[in-house]
């Protein structure tokens, strides 16, 4: 897979980003787990705080653990686009977590009309 360089992506609206990315992060924030999962291939990757979680089964127990860690609130403050198959999403979080505050990019990549790859950084 080619590394998606980022410092191309051009600012979309949020409202722009296509409708699998729009429910995958409805459905996280939600922590609806089969919604989300269902919107992901099935050799799925996601990488959070530097971990690869590859596969609806542990893509699952990731968001399992990772949405009952901490209470916080998410608002979608950006999007970019870097082609037809890469978006980069980035939320404000607010909540109980080290910190208090963070933005995170949620770097998305499109394969078939799912989700195949997604990266969450600061």
């Amino acid at each position: 897979m080619n590394a998606t360089d980022w410092n191309q992506a051009s600012p979309i609206a949020p409202d722009e980003l296509p409708a699998t990315i729009t429910r995958y992060l409805t459905a996280h924030q939600a922590r609806d787990l089969d919604a989300a999962v269902a919107l992901l291939t099935p050799d799925a990757a996601v990488t959070d705080e530097g971990r690869t979680h590859q596969g609806p089964e542990q893509i699952r127990a990731w968001l399992s653990r990772s949405t009952g860690e901490y209470t916080y609130t998410t608002a979608l403050t950006a999007a970019a686009k870097t082609d037809d198959q890469h978006y980069d999403a980035v939320h404000h979080l607010e909540g109980d977590f080290p910190g208090g505050t963070a933005d995170l990019h949620f770097r998305f990549t499109l394969r078939n009309g799912l989700i195949a790859r997604l990266v969450i950084e600061p």
